[in-house]
This record gives C-alpha cells, sequence and structure tokens, in this order.
C-alpha cells in the first residue's frame, strides 16, 4: 500500500498528499502546490539523457580528421601590395598650421634656383623660432616623394583649402610661396589696373595659374572671428595676389598710407578674420634672388622676411617688421652695387604689405 507523501507549501506549513493525487492545496494560506509523480520525473530525465547523447554525436562529427586522412592543398601567397603613395594630409584642426610651397620648375627654360630652399628655410623658421609643430606644416615642392604633394594646380588648391578648413578662433594659419608670379587680363572688372595676379603651379602651362580671386575666395573669405592668416609670397608681380583691399604705401622715411586697391562691388573681405600678405614686390615689378644675403641662392623676400624676424626681437609691431625687411633688402643691394653687378632695376622692388582692414602698423604687434 503506498504510503502518504511529504509536501511543504511556500508558506512553510507541512502537508501530507494521499497517492495519486496531482495537486494539494494549503489549510493556511490556500495556494494550491503541483505533484509530479515519479513516472513523470523518469520520463523528463530520459528527454534529457537523450538530448546529451546527440550533442556528443554531433561533436565527434566535427572533429578533424587525422593529419594522414587530409588532403594538403598549398595555398599560394598573397599578391603584393601597391606601395602606398596618397599619404593623408596633416590634421587642419590645429591651433598653428602653415602651407609652405617652393617650385624651382627644374628642367624647364624658366627654371628658377632657391624656391624649394626657401620653402625649407621657412618651414626650419616656423618650427624652431614660431613654435608650429612640425606635422602641422604641409610642405609642397618637387623633392616630395608623395602626389599630392607636388606643387601643381590641383594639389596647391587642395592645401589651400585644407589650410582654412574648419578655422577657428585663435588659429595662426600661414601660407608662404616662392616660385614665378604673373599677371593676366582682368575679366571681372575688379581690379584698378585691369590686370589680375597669378600665381604659376608646377604645370600653369597645361593647367593653367592661379589667379588672385580664386586664392581671395580659398584663403580669405572663410577666415572667422579672431582666426588669423599671414601670407608669405616671393614672385613677381605678387603685390596684390591675395586681392586684399587695403594697400600699405610706405616711404623710406617710414611715412606710411593706406590705399584702397578695390574696383566695383565684389567683396574681398574675411568672415570676420584677419588677412595679411608680405609681396616680394609690387603688381607691376619683378622680385629676384639676392644670393649676397648667404652666397647661396635664396629669395629676397623670404631671406628679409626671417632674418627680419630674428633680429626684432619678441612681438614686433608691423611697421617695424616691413622697416627691417626694407633695409636689409637695400643693404643687400648696395653691396651689389658696389661690386658693379647691380644693373636690373629689378632689383629695387620693395616688400608690399596689403590686408583685409586697415590698422596702425606701428601700433599693431605681429605674432605668429
Amino acid at each position: 500500500m503506498a504510503s502518504r507523501r511529504e509536501v511543504r507549501c511556500r508558506c512553510g506549513r507541512r502537508m501530507w498528499a494521499q497517492p495519486g493525487v496531482s495537486s494539494i492545496q494549503c489549510s493556511a494560506c490556500h495556494t494550491v502546490t503541483q505533484l509530479s509523480s515519479l513516472v513523470d520525473l523518469a520520463r523528463g530525465a530520459n528527454r534529457v539523457l537523450q538530448g546529451l547523447q546527440q550533442l556528443r554525436r554531433q561533436h565527434k562529427q566535427q572533429q578533424p580528421q587525422p593529419q594522414h586522412q587530409q588532403q594538403i592543398v598549398a595555398q599560394p601567397p598573397p599578391p603584393p601590395q601597391p606601395p602606398r603613395l596618397l599619404e593623408p594630409l596633416p590634421s587642419p584642426f590645429g591651433k598653428k598650421r602653415a602651407v609652405l610651397c617652393g617650385l624651382d620648375y627644374k628642367g624647364k627654360s624658366y627654371s628658377l634656383k632657391g624656391c624649394i630652399s626657401d620653402a625649407k628655410s621657412m618651414r626650419s623658421f616656423l618650427v624652431q623660432q614660431m613654435g608650429f609643430p612640425i606635422d602641422s606644416i604641409l610642405m609642397l615642392t618637387e623633392d616630395e616623394a608623395s602626389p599630392q604633394k607636388v606643387p601643381t594646380k590641383k594639389n596647391i588648391r587642395k592645401a589651400m583649402r585644407w589650410l582654412v578648413e574648419g578655422n577657428r578662433a585663435r588659429d595662426s594659419l600661414v601660407f608662404h610661396y616662392s616660385g614665378h608670379g604673373s599677371q593676366q587680363k582682368d575679366y571681372n572688372g575688379d581690379e584698378v589696373d585691369g590686370q589680375d595676379e597669378a600665381l604659376c603651379p608646377l604645370d600653369h602651362e597645361t593647367e593653367g595659374k592661379i589667379i588672385d580671386d580664386e586664392i581671395n575666395k580659398i584663403l580669405v573669405r572663410p577666415l572667422v572671428q579672431g582666426a588669423k592668416l599671414h601670407a608669405v609670397i616671393d614672385a613677381c608681380n605678387s603685390g596684390t595676389v591675395l586681392d586684399l583691399p587695403s594697400v600699405c604705401r610706405m616711404e623710406r622715411n617710414g611715412f606710411y598710407e593706406w590705399e584702397h586697391q578695390r574696383s566695383g562691388r565684389t567683396y574681398k573681405g574675411t568672415n570676420g578674420g584677419a588677412a595679411i600678405c608680405f609681396s616680394a614686390c609690387d603688381d607691376h615689378e619683378a622680385s629676384g634672388y639676392t644670393p649676397v644675403f648667404t652666397g647661396k641662392n635664396a629669395g629676397a623676400m623670404t631671406y628679409s622676411f626671417i632674418k627680419a624676424m630674428k633680429t626684432a626681437g619678441p612681438a614686433p609691431t608691423y611697421g617695424h617688421l616691413l622697416n627691417l625687411m626694407c633695409s636689409a633688402i637695400r643693404e643687400a643691394q648696395s653691396r651689389l652695387a658696389s661690386d658693379g653687378n647691380y644693373t636690373s632695376p629689378d632689383q629695387t622692388a620693395e616688400p608690399i604689405l596689403t590686408s583685409s582692414e586697415e590698422f596702425n602698423i606701428y601700433a599693431t604687434k605681429f605674432v605668429l
């Protein structure tokens, strides 16, 4: 005869269930407890055991065969990867960044001497004297291995856009160009002399020049409040190559006055920032290289700018800096004349200062 089963309710009360009963209700809390028979438990355990056996058979089937039973297939080596020629450009979001272009036009009938050296000298000056991070400077010269760093028209345009991309307050941006400059007919009526100034990329014979209207649109117009761009252009016909509206005309005694250059209604200013350019000469003049400075071929503008910055002391004014640059070039011209080598009127060219806004050049500090 089957005996009764002891069952405990959730409330803790002990209950006794009769054989064959499938459920029992607690007399204290009235909770109904379902009862499972031993047969049900045995059936459940059997199903679990069958499932485990099936999993074991599947695991054996997935085991790899012994080495001597496998067919060995030789895999061909991966194809060699082509060299990576297009290096990523530096980040355009540093507080100090610069684009430096040096073009010697090697192998051309109009080749120059010392322009690549000018770009390298400017890089050394910015890094060592002005605290520019080396990886925030983008160099475009014929000596660069990367195709996107050769100073073609496309690459110079791209570099100029990179320079001002995402510019913010307190950004210090530098654009330096040493190479050929030129003029061509003005077709939109915004030049008082009827001529557009232009830079000559390495491929200008096939792709064309970069005229001042485009340079102004790319480099000048995007500058926001608090951002400042300084350009140093060591090229012929470069006086207003950034198309900045105000030209500083300085006499040898240091007296100066601002001259408005624009005609027409085209806006040539910034988006609240400041753009200032030091050019090697006026729009109608030719610049030259001055080997008497160092005994090596070098652009007079680049050399005089770096020399003036090194000798002017901390935070010189724009007027002091411009006077030092002009004095350095006059001194070199004087030495050439004393040696009997000063015969070209082109060598009388002196640096020109242009700006997006007029300001007191003897009260405003020059800071990079």
